[in-house]
């Protein structure tokens, strides 16, 4: 964590602006919701270039197409901004195996790019890095000091952008770094059923198709889970924070670990959608253990996440949990 400095930065005004990059996505879009509905008062910005996009516009708020890599537009776009979300990234171990190239691109310059914007006008950043970063984590709970070995190209891209942020911020602009463990749970944006084939949502498809769960071998390793719409939340309480310290002229970074209290196996959580499967909708699906064909892909058993420094100064904890919100998914669905 960069040690955070005061200077003499323009307050920002009664009515702040924020922008949010890659507003389109799972993540973005229920941003630009749980925004809305906490601070209806606000001024929003959305971009995306719906590269992975789900929607085109979240209640009044319509979404630019601009491409973060395009600096010249990036600029222009999020001009007068007080706060950006920078939610933009080529997500995904897969993703950015097979887009190594556009990865890096979005990833590490989109990210500078957005940096050295917040850095030139003075404007507070929020960002987004996965426990990937982690690699095989040492010790737990994981916490946002250990360190870093990423063991895949997504992980590197986040790493790389994480500390390069650390730079940019250090006297001249607040930001906040979240490591977030993995998404689950979809959400709704103005009819729009908004989702990600994440790990458990991938089950509950499977399920409701009727079709085997796939683990891959050996079964046992564990994921932390947090839902989309408690991560979204998190934004709030972070640009809440965030105004504050632009008043006292506060820079640098704060790191916050965004979790659940729940890290299972991911054999446990086929068995919890097995169950809810036959339960709900009297679909019997079995489990299969299937070689892995992923490289890079860490396979602890446990992964307690301490989530304190979230809890004490954002007043932020986690409220879904794994099991109602299959039960709900698998309830819902058609």
């Amino acid at each position: 964590m960069t040690q955070q400095t005061d200077t003499d930065e323009t307050e920002p005004s009664d009515q702040p602006t924020i922008a949010i990059t890659g507003a389109a996505g799972y993540i973005g879009s229920r941003v630009i919701v749980e925004l809305q509905e906490a601070h209806p008062d606000w001024e929003l910005t959305a971009i995306d270039n719906q590269y992975r996009g789900q929607v085109d516009s979240v209640g009044d708020v319509e979404i630019d197409h601009v491409d973060v890599r395009n600096r010249d537009r990036l600029e222009n776009a999020l001009s007068g901004a007080d706060i950006v979300f920078h939610l933009a990234a080529v997500s995904g171990v897969d993703d950015c195996e097979e887009n190594a190239d556009l990865a890096y691109e979005v990833n590490v310059q989109g990210t500078n790019n957005v940096a050295w914007f917040c850095r030139k006008t003075g404007a507070a950043l929020a960002f987004p890095f996965s426990m990937a970063v982690l690699g095989d984590p040492q010790s737990f709970p994981i916490t946002a000091d250990q360190p870093r070995g990423p063991l895949n190209w997504y992980g590197r891209t986040k790493a790389i952008s994480e500390r390069a942020i650390e730079g940019f911020a250090e006297g001249a602009f607040p930001a906040h770094l979240f490591l977030k463990s993995n998404l689950y749970g979809e959400h709704v944006v103005d009819g729009t059923v908004v989702r990600k084939p994440t790990v458990i949502n991938f089950f509950v498809d499977r399920a409701l198709a009727g079709e085997t769960l796939t683990v891959y071998k050996p079964g046992t390793q564990a994921r932390n889970f947090v839902h989309v719409v408690d991560i979204a939340r998190t934004y709030v309480r972070s640009a809440e924070r965030l105004l504050e310290q632009l008043k006292r002229g506060t820079t640098g970074t704060e790191t916050y670990e965004i979790a659940s209290e729940e890290d299972m196996s991911v054999m446990t959580i086929a068995e919890i959608v097995q169950k809810i499967i036959r339960e709900e909708r009297n679909i019997n699906v079995n489990i299969n253990l299937v070689d892995n064909p992923r490289a890079g892909e860490t396979m602890v058993k446990e992964f307690m996440v301490d989530t304190s420094v979230a809890r004490d100064r954002l007043g932020w904890e986690p409220k879904e949990q794994v099991e109602e919100t299959v039960r709900k998914e698998v309830a819902e669905h058609k």
